[in-house]
């Protein structure tokens, strides 16, 4: 999501969401969709909300968490923003939770030692991971689920996780741009209604294993798209470079590219040898001068040698996989 006008929640536009038209209404009529000749599955419109809200913040504002199912020409439903273990999945420690009123000002305010311990080996070693995501991160150790995100959306937070691992071992993130207009990939922002929101992952190990070029990416959710010509596939990269952008007031009628997550894409066996690889981010490119959640810490972020991550469009790819082989 953008960064900016983060805690402004545009009530009328939700209840639009909910009581909006079909996700299947726009799709069948649009002859667009047929001249697209990529390997995505593409939708147009609006998604139907199935789940009105994950998230409640208990003290001050959060934008809505909701969730989306929006079917393709063919009767298939996709889950939008993604599919994801918010309900269900052990919470990674925050290192910094406005809404939970953990607001330290350095790392030596926190208590690392009473971080629960993910046991993936019983003979391994210990790692320490810091974690920073805009918006929500998965983070799977050779394919068990260790933690998720406490916030899927805003207000922005920082996160600390322990597990007990041998190399070599993977790394796998899911990580997702959330987004308030479901099925469109946008939020209000910046004076617009329908506005693409921006990702963004960094995270240093205490084993000297940080975010950066050697990571792998993939895209599996890109959105809000007006042209479908320009989105182009190079290799294994779903690229969007050449889609606008920009903010409209009206942005309903926008096109999704979707693609099917493989159901072991988080096990170390998995074969993701022709995912692209990550495409680096500046700290200004992602906006965090100004968020204690990631500057009261940053010495385990950048400080540490971690850089921003994600695919090579930072703005309209809503869902991510990201992998990384510790040797």
């Amino acid at each position: 999501m953008s960064i900016a006008k983060q805690n402004v929640i545009v009530i009328s536009l939700f209840a639009l969401l909910v009581t909006g038209c079909s996700p299947t209404a726009d799709v069948s009529s649009s002859s667009n969709i047929g001249n697209y000749q990529g390997s995505a599955t593409i939708t147009q419109g609006a998604a139907k909300t199935v789940e009105l809200s994950l998230f409640e913040c208990e003290s001050g504002r959060s934008r809505v968490a909701a969730i989306g199912e929006i079917a393709d020409s063919n009767g298939n439903l996709w889950t939008v923003p993604a599919s994801n273990h918010f309900a269900t999945a052990p919470k990674a420690v925050d290192l910094y939770e406005e809404c939970a009123n953990i607001t330290p000002q350095s790392l030596a305010e926190v208590d690392e030692s009473s971080v629960p311990v993910a046991v993936i080996d019983a003979d391994g070693d210990e790692v320490t991971g810091y974690i920073f995501a805009d918006n929500y991160f998965e983070l799977y150790i050779n394919g068990t689920l260790v933690a998720v995100d406490t916030v899927p959306f805003t207000p922005f937070n920082s996160s600390i996780v322990r597990f007990k691992v041998n190399k070599p071992y993977t790394i796998a993130v899911k990580v997702i741009d959330w987004e308030e207009n479901l099925g469109l990939g946008t939020e209000d922002n910046r004076g617009k209604a329908f506005h693409p929101g921006d990702g963004g992952f960094i995270a240093s190990f205490s084993d000297g294993t940080v975010t950066g070029a050697d990571w792998q990416a993939q895209t599996f959710y890109t959105a809000p798209i007006y042209d479908l010509s320009c989105l182009t596939e190079v290799g294994s990269q779903r690229r969007s470079d050449g889609c606008t952008t920009a903010g409209l007031d009206n942005g309903e009628s926008a096109y999704a590219a979707h693609w099917q997550t493989p159901a072991n894409w988080m096990v170390q066996e998995f074969d993701a040898s022709a995912w692209p690889r990550a495409t680096l981010y500046s700290e200004d490119e992602i906006g965090v001068n100004n968020k204690k959640s990631y500057m009261n810490f940053i010495e385990k972020f950048s400080g540490a040698g971690a850089s921003f991550i994600w695919s090579t469009n930072v703005v309209l790819d809503n869902e991510v996989l990201l992998r990384y082989e510790v040797k």
